[in-house]
């Protein structure tokens, strides 16, 4: 079966079809069909693709396999997402109108700094380190960016170049403004500043893992972004209520088949939190 992903398309699906957010996407496609499919997918989330260029090749492409306990094995071919390494003009604007930026690793690194580099001063810079893989070169500048790092067990190993879960954790936190870490069905940690608080996942009876992490992700930037608060004013309680969002929105996305396809509503998640509360 094919059908649009990628992690930062995923993300964008889920902020806005799970968190209610206005979102714009920016990113690349190829020449190829897959191009307008990935396009067409964005559009019926009612998602601004005005900031999606083309790039001449094939589009990124992942190839995933769902296992009998539901965990995924992905297998990415960046194609169009490995071109540009820098914004266009139009999409620094589009980018600098935003009150929170999301961005992960599918792309090169290059191109997140220079998102970073393009928000206003009151936007929020969420990095989802994803997929995994060692900050080197220009890891120390792109923390720097950073307000809020998401990543899981795996991705804080290797972002930080440790093999002991606490130590990552210290050695990430002091870096950015806030940590979050998901740890699957033991919720997730987030750290801010000297506080850590632990948030418990919701019961889920998972049959395919594939996209819980970037539906985590978009809710939590469409948190933030209801929130009206900027990253100077971030503190735990907010933090909290972004993650704990994410992982109502994550534990309904386990229990279908698929990523995007998989994404709640948000009447989905409101509603589950209710009756989680009840």
């Amino acid at each position: 079966m094919r059908t649009g992903g990628g992690k930062g398309a995923n993300q964008a699906v889920a902020a806005r079809r799970a968190g209610g957010a206005s979102v714009a996407f920016v990113g690349a496609v190829g020449t190829d069909p897959d191009g307008e499919m990935l396009r067409e997918a964005l559009l019926a989330d009612d998602i601004d693709v005005s900031g999606l260029s083309q790039v001449d090749g094939p589009s990124g492409t992942a190839l995933i396999s769902v296992d009998a306990a539901a965990e995924n094995t992905i297998v990415v071919v960046p194609g169009a997402n490995a071109v540009p390494t820098s914004l266009t003009t139009a999409q620094r604007d589009l980018v600098n109108a935003a009150n929170v930026v999301l961005t992960q690793l599918e792309v090169p690194t290059a191109l997140v700094l220079d998102a970073a580099a393009a928000r206003n001063n009151q936007a929020w810079h969420l990095l989802n380190a994803a997929p995994s893989a060692p900050f080197v070169t220009d890891g120390a500048a792109l923390l720097l960016s950073v307000d809020v790092l998401i990543v899981n067990e795996h991705e804080a190993l290797d972002a930080a170049g440790v093999d002991d879960l606490d130590t990552a954790v210290t050695a990430l936190a002091s870096r950015v403004r806030a940590l979050v870490v998901t740890l699957g069905r033991h919720g997730s940690l987030v750290v801010c500043g000297d506080e850590r608080a632990d948030v418990p996942a919701f019961a889920a009876d998972p049959i395919d893992t594939t996209g819980a992490g970037d539906t985590f992700c978009g809710v939590f930037a469409a948190t933030l972004d209801a929130s009206g608060r900027s990253p100077g004013t971030v503190d735990i309680p907010l933090l909290l209520q972004a993650a704990r969002g994410g992982a109502a929105a994550a534990a309904l996305a386990v229990a279908r088949s698929g990523a995007q396809d998989a994404v709640p509503t948000a009447s989905e998640v409101s509603a589950f939190i209710e009756r989680t509360n009840a």
